[in-house]
């Protein structure tokens, strides 16, 4: 039986929700304590889980103190707390810094200070040729990450993993859809042809926890993973829901990209191709500026990025197929 306790930032979201339901009646951790601002959420978490094993903080990332109170005794954390709505972000960008980035380093500080084994915060495709404020703040969260784990003073391992569109996550576009469906309503579709990753909950706890067992300081882990069309995944609900709802184009929404990047070019370069994931290492210069300058690389121009446009393109029967493992759509199928 495990003594480990895991810290989970956020604790309360989507993510938070499918590491409980991964590692709850597992030997993994003798204790899970789930850190965040909401205590409605908590009591609702609280109520559902009715487990002694899962520990409840009130707090906010923003707060150095609350985030200490929190981190005594801890040997992991997984750091998924965040502003994510890209709307809400753009008209707002310094709450997205003060969280998303500072928030972050917060929570690097307090588990150095208290000597955890390892921090994995979890980013973003739109962190990659970030054009919103949600992206660029978990850009500099990512670049904190990496400046951080160079210091050699202390023995706490930092890493990130970064992925795209979770299905079904709190605030994402399927619950939209069904939402819409269920109402009939119209499908309101940005771009029919932009593009989107597609995981499910359970492919980006996989992820973390891939990093949590191989990551070394600085590294920042990848899934490969297949895209849908935005038009093709309203299509699939429709199909799969039997439902006939107009869809509606209502134009690209403030700080959209047409297609996410989850590697960018530059890092192309230097990723190590793990099968199912990509890792990528930290870059490892120092402020020796000559060697900015006078050492180039050049894979850059010969690599591509990996993109929603450029990986695997699920047609609309794979887009079913990946729909079905969702189990609120099973539901309300009457698949189980």
């Amino acid at each position: 039986m495990s003594t480990k306790t895991l810290l989970i930032t956020g604790g309360t979201g989507s993510f938070g929700n499918a590491v409980l339901n991964r590692f709850l009646d597992s030997d993994d951790f003798s204790e899970i304590r789930i850190f965040s601002r909401d205590e409605k959420k908590q009591d609702d978490l609280r109520k559902k889980v009715n487990n002694s094993k899962v520990k409840f903080y009130i707090g906010d990332v923003r707060d150095q103190q609350s985030v200490d109170s929190a981190m005594f005794g801890v040997d992991l954390v997984f750091h998924a707390a965040a502003l994510k709505q890209v709307p809400t972000a753009e008209f707002f960008p310094w709450e997205a810094i003060k969280t998303n980035s500072l928030g972050a380093l917060n929570v690097i500080n307090s588990a150095v200070k208290h000597n955890v084994k390892k921090v994995i915060v979890l980013s973003t495709d739109k962190a990659v040729y970030p054009i919103n404020a949600m992206g660029m703040s978990k850009a500099l969260m990512e670049k904190i990450m990496i400046a951080k784990s160079r210091e050699a003073n202390h023995h706490t391992i930092l890493c990130g993993t970064r992925y795209g569109n979770v299905m079904a996550s709190r605030g994402s576009v399927i619950p939209l859809f069904i939402e819409q469906i269920k109402s009939g309503k119209p499908l309101t579709i940005t771009d029919p042809h932009m593009t989107r990753f597609m995981m499910t909950l359970e492919d980006a706890v996989d992820l973390v926890w891939f990093a949590y067992q191989n990551a070394e300081p600085g590294d920042i882990f990848v899934q490969k993973a297949p895209a849908a069309t935005i038009g093709d995944l309203a299509k699939a609900l429709l199909d799969l829901y039997e439902a006939k709802n107009e869809i509606k184009i209502i134009g690209t929404r403030h700080g959209e990209k047409l297609y996410e990047s989850l590697v960018n070019r530059e890092e192309m370069a230097k990723a190590i191709d793990l099968g199912r994931y990509y890792r990528i290492p930290a870059d490892t210069r120092d402020l020796n500026y000559e060697l900015y300058f006078s050492k180039g690389e050049d894979r850059i121009s010969t690599v591509n990025e990996y993109t929603s446009h450029n990986t695997e393109r699920l047609d609309i029967d794979g887009i079913k197929k990946l729909l079905l493992k969702l189990r609120p759509i099973r539901k309300d199928l009457g698949l189980e």
